[in-house]
C-alpha cells in the first residue's frame, strides 16, 4: 500500500450535502396461518377439539420463531456496530488531530510506530485514507470508496457508510478537517474502514446467547402447554363420564356443575333437548294408558256381544246383537279416531313446519258441506255464516280442519232434533273468530271448565261420546296461541239455552295499509 511520498492522485472534493439513500422497500407481511388440519381431511374425519387448540397455540409459535431469530439477529448486528463504530470514529480523530498545513500543503505527522498500531488487528483488516486540500493522496490507501459526488463537507463531524471493497464488506469512518487560508476555507478529508469480522463474532456470539435458551424453552414451553390442556379440558371428561354412567330411561336434566363456563349454551340446549323428548315420551305413555283403558270396556262388550251371537238361535235376538255389536264398533271407531287426533295434535307442537298462511273461510266452509250429511241423518239443521272479509292467519290447515270437526261433530250430538248448528267465520279488529252455535241444553258455567279434560262427560247426558273432542278443540288452539270460550248464544231460549264455542286466533294482515308522508 503506497505510503508517504508514493506516486499522487488527484480526485475532485465534494461539496454538497450528501442525501440519505432510499429506505429498502419494507418487506411484506407473512401471510397468516391458516391452521394445521388438512380442510379434506377434516371433512370427513372427526376433529378433536384437543387437538385444534394445540395446533392453534403451536402454529403461531412455530411461525413466529424464525421471525423472532430474523429480528434477533438484526438487533444484535446494531448491538454489536455501536463500539466497533466509536473506535472507527476514535481512529478518524486521531488522524485528523495530527494532520497539519503549511503554504497550501497538508501533512500528516503520525509516527511510524502509531501507523503500525493502526494498522494492527488481529481479526480485521483496516485501512485508511488521507486526502489533501486539492484531493491529493497524503497517506493510506488511494482505492478507499469515497463519499457520494454530492456529499457537503462538514468539518469534525464523523459519518458512516457501509460499502464492498476487494471482494469483503467494510464499515468506513470519515469526516473532513477544515483549515483556513487566504480568507477562504478548504477542506482535508480522512476515512478509517475496516471489515465485519469482530461485529459478526459478535452479533453471532449475541445471538447464539439468545436462541440457545430458547431451545431450551420452546420445549418446556410446549410440555407445558400440553399439560395445561390436558388440565384445561379434564372437566369434559368428567362429564362424559357422568353422562355415560346414566341410565337409558334417565332424561332428568345434566347438572352442569363443574363444567366449564364456555359449555354452558352446550349443556343448557342439551337439557331442553332432553326436556322435548322426556315430553314426547310422557305423550306416548299418555296415549298408550289411555287408547287401553278406553278400549278394554267396548273391546269386552263386543267378545261379550259376539259370545251371545254364538249362542242365539232365534234370528230376531240374533239381529238384535249384531246390530249391538255394529253400534259398539262405531263407537270403537270413533274413539281410535279421536285418540289418533289428539296424538297427532300434540306431536305437531315440535313440527312447526306444517303452519302456513290459511283462510279459515274456505277451510271451514268445505268441513260444513261435508258434515250435511250426518246433520241430516240427526235431524239437525247446519248453516254456515261467511265472514265480511278475508279471514287469514298462520295455521296448519289440517289441525284447524280437525278442531272445528269436533266442535260440529260435538254440537251435532248434543243438539236435539229439529234444532240448528251455525257455524261462524268472522273478523273482529286484530282478530278472526271460528264460532260454532247450537241450541242444545247448554253447558253450566261450573262445568265450562272442566269439559275440556280428557274422558270428562258431563253427568245426565245420554248422548254417545268419547270425552276427547273438547280436549283436543284445547290441544289444537294451544299449538296455535289461540284462544277457546264457551258461553250461551244472545237472545237464547231460557229452557234451551244452548252454546256458543268461539276460538279466537290472531289475524294475520296482508296488505298493511300505507302511510303518506
Amino acid at each position: 500500500m503506497p505510503e508517504e511520498g508514493s506516486p499522487k492522485r488527484r480526485v475532485r472534493v465534494p461539496w454538497t450535502t450528501a442525501v440519505a439513500p432510499e429506505a429498502p422497500h419494507a418487506a411484506e407481511a407473512p401471510e397468516r396461518p391458516r391452521g394445521l388440519q388438512n380442510p379434506l381431511r377434516a371433512q370427513f374425519e372427526q376433529r378433536s377439539l384437543f387437538g385444534e387448540i394445540l395446533d392453534w397455540m403451536l402454529a403461531p409459535l412455530l411461525l413466529l420463531w424464525p421471525m423472532s431469530v430474523t429480528v434477533t439477529y438484526i438487533v444484535a448486528q446494531s448491538i454489536a456496530n455501536a463500539p466497533f463504530d466509536r473506535n472507527l470514529a476514535d481512529a478518524v480523530g486521531v488522524l485528523a488531530t495530527h494532520l497539519r498545513e503549511a503554504r497550501g500543503e497538508v501533512t500528516l505527522q503520525l509516527p511510524m510506530s502509531a501507523r503500525e498500531v493502526l494498522r494492527a488487528d488481529a481479526s480485521d483488516t483496516i485501512y485508511y485514507m488521507v486526502l489533501g486540500l486539492r484531493g491529493e493522496l497524503i497517506a493510506g490507501d488511494n482505492d478507499l470508496p469515497l463519499p457520494p459526488e454530492d456529499a457537503r463537507p462538514t468539518a469534525r463531524e464523523v459519518q458512516f457508510r457501509s460499502d464492498p471493497f476487494r471482494g469483503d464488506e467494510i464499515r468506513s469512518a470519515y469526516t473532513w478537517v477544515e483549515f483556513a487560508r487566504d480568507g477562504r476555507r478548504d477542506y482535508a478529508f480522512v476515512e478509517v474502514a475496516e471489515t465485519l469480522e469482530k461485529r459478526s463474532q459478535l452479533a453471532n456470539e449475541i445471538l447464539r446467547g439468545v436462541i440457545i435458551p430458547q431451545f431450551i424453552v420452546l420445549p418446556i414451553a410446549v410440555v407445558l402447554v400440553w399439560f395445561g390442556l390436558t388440565r384445561g379440558l379434564a372437566p369434559l371428561a368428567h362429564l362424559q363420564a357422568r353422562i355415560r354412567a346414566r341410565q337409558p330411561d334417565d332424561l332428568s336434566p345434566i347438572d352442569g356443575r363443574g363444567a366449564p363456563e364456555e359449555i354452558g349454551p352446550l349443556i343448557s340446549s342439551f337439557n331442553e333437548m332432553l326436556e322435548r323428548l322426556a315430553l314426547n315420551l310422557q305423550m306416548q305413555r299418555r296415549f298408550l294408558a289411555d287408547a287401553a283403558h278406553q278400549m278394554k270396556t267396548p273391546l269386552a262388550g263386543l267378545r261379550t256381544q259376539a259370545e251371545l251371537a254364538l249362542r242365539e238361535t232365534n234370528p230376531q235376538d240374533l239381529k238384535s246383537t249384531l246390530r249391538y255389536i255394529a253400534k259398539s264398533t262405531e263407537r270403537s271407531t270413533h274413539l281410535i279416531n279421536q285418540l289418533l287426533a289428539l296424538a297427532r295434535a300434540e306431536y305437531q307442537a315440535s313440527d312447526p313446519s306444517g303452519f302456513q298462511v290459511a283462510d279459515l273461510e274456505p277451510l271451514a266452509r268445505d268441513l260444513v258441506r261435508d258434515m250435511v250429511p250426518d246433520a241430516i241423518q240427526r235431524g239437525v239443521d247446519l248453516g254456515f255464516e261467511a265472514a265480511d272479509g278475508p279471514a287469514v292467519t298462520i295455521a296448519a290447515p289440517m289441525l284447524v280442519r280437525e278442531l272445528l270437526r269436533n266442535l260440529v261433530d260435538n254440537a251435532l250430538r248434543y243438539t236435539p232434533r229439529g234444532g240448528s248448528v251455525t257455524v261462524r267465520v268472522a273478523r273482529r279488529a286484530t282478530s278472526v273468530f271460528l264460532e260454532v252455535a247450537d241450541d242444545g241444553p247448554g253447558i253450566p258455567e261450573s262445568e265450562r271448565q272442566r269439559v275440556f279434560d280428557r274422558f270428562y262427560r258431563i253427568l245426565g247426558t245420554n248422548v254417545d261420546g268419547s270425552g276427547l273432542g273438547l280436549a283436543i278443540v284445547r290441544e289444537i288452539a294451544q299449538q296455535h296461541g289461540a284462544l277457546v270460550r264457551i258461553s250461551s248464544p244472545v237472545n237464547a231460549d231460557p229452557e234451551c239455552p244452548g252454546t256458543l264455542m268461539s276460538v279466537e286466533f290472531e289475524a294475520l294482515e296482508l296488505n298493511p295499509p300505507t302511510v303518506d308522508l
